[in-house]
């Protein structure tokens, strides 16, 4: 695909051949130094330059380019998430960026705009992206999606012992039985990435994950149940991620961080919901704070709609959405509920009472991560009392969880 955007400049889909430009764009925009190299692990730049270039070859790149010189880029990430217990495909946006001298020429917004019709046309139907500016990615269609949890928990603090029919065994990262809980975590909670091999390489990429620890929740039958990345330096305990099949395993993952009361003064981590700690611990007076994560964004509505698990509904709607950028998405969807099919039945024409927002309201209010109430009291939604009552009964009651970066 390729658009003239002014004399000397175009857009091109980037090729094995283009990985050190991609790399040099990427390092600059981001400043990754020889520090932050050092740190995760790479002997120096050209290893991490060769360690990127599955991420170039695996993903979609399209870049803005003066003659043969890369000045602008947005890579599509290939992903699959969980919406409510379907699965869709899902594009991941990463890698923006411009160099300084190209900057305020509308670059980004026709790659962003080239994008969204690459992701249409592979049925990506959702995107996410870590924001780099809230209000800039806003003004494109993406919305919040999720929030990180960071705590600090003194050793004073730490919760008491549970008795548990488990134990806990330390293996490296990678162990067969991390990769396989994570799999079935990331089956039951909304919004979770199904990681692949290469997921995985991405999720450790800038971290030494030689010097990191998974601990694994082993029930009373030896089947793994929980795990927790993390590792100790300068007293404090670190935790990466945790994540769990049943509160046994988590009760059993924090008796091990407990475990180190005499080795650590303070433990600090995050979590990836909006699920406050200081609630299951005793003493709750810690250090939390909650900060917006990752922004997701519906590619197509119509197509989005038709997989979306909505509950029974008796009385029809309509959507009638606005949208930024992609053309497609704008106006009027009609929902009906098919008995014959069990399923939503979507219509472009205007059935029923209409529901009036944008695509960034729509997805947050898909994604759950604002109730239909909450956002027609801040005014994100005009709509009746009526259809808003169907909207928070048909609408899955899960709190998204991603705690993925890329």
């Amino acid at each position: 695909m390729e658009r003239k955007f002014a004399e000397g400049l175009e857009i091109r889909v980037l090729e094995e051949k283009d990985l050190n430009q991609f790399n040099e764009l990427l390092s600059y925009v981001f400043q990754i130094t020889e520090s932050d190299i050092e740190e995760s692990g790479y002997a120096d730049k050209r290893e991490m330059i060769k360690s990127k270039k599955p991420i170039l070859l695996y993903s979609k790149v399209f870049g803005w380019f003066d003659q043969d010189q890369l000045i602008s880029q947005i890579a599509i990430y290939p992903c699959e998430v969980n919406i409510h217990g379907k699965q869709y495909k899902m594009g991941g946006i990463t890698g923006v960026g411009t160099y300084p001298e190209y900057a305020r020429q509308g670059l980004i917004l026709e790659l962003v705009k080239v994008a969204l019709e690459s992701m249409r046309a592979e049925k990506q139907w959702i995107s996410y992206l870590y924001p780099y500016s809230i209000p800039y990615y806003r003004a494109k269609g993406w919305e919040i999606m999720s929030d990180k949890l960071s705590f600090s928990i003194r050793d004073t603090q730490l919760p008491k012992h549970v008795n548990v029919s488990g134990t806990v065994e330390r293996h490296v990262v990678d162990h067969v039985d991390v990769i396989h809980v994570y799999q079935q975590f990331a089956e039951k909670n909304h919004g979770a990435l199904s990681r692949t091999d290469f997921h995985w390489e991405e999720y450790w990429r800038y971290e030494n994950e030689e010097e990191r620890t998974a601990a694994v929740y082993y029930d009373a039958s030896g089947v793994a149940k929980g795990v927790l990345f993390y590792w100790v330096a300068e007293e404090v305990f670190h935790v990466k991620e945790m994540f769990y099949l049943n509160q046994e395993a988590r009760n059993g993952l924090w008796n091990f961080i407990g475990a180190h009361f005499s080795m650590v003064y303070r433990i600090e981590g995050d979590i990836y919901k909006n699920e406050p700690l200081s609630f299951l611990l005793e003493d709750s007076k810690i250090k939390e704070t909650i900060e917006p994560y990752y922004m997701a964004r519906i590619v197509d509505v119509e197509e989005f709609l038709k997989v979306f698990p909505f509950k029974s509904f008796k009385s029809s709607f309509h959507f009638v959405v606005s949208d930024p950028l992609a053309e497609w998405n704008r106006g009027v969807f009609g929902l009906r509920w098919d008995e014959e099919t069990n399923q939503v039945e979507v219509l472009r024409e205007a059935i029923g009472e209409a529901v009036h927002l944008d695509i960034q309201t729509l997805t947050c209010l898909l994604m759950n991560y604002r109730r239909a109430a909450y956002l027609s009291l801040v005014e994100r939604i005009q709509t009746s009392k009526s259809t808003l009552r169907i909207l928070e009964e048909i609408i899955p009651d899960n709190t998204p969880y991603f705690s993925d970066y890329f």
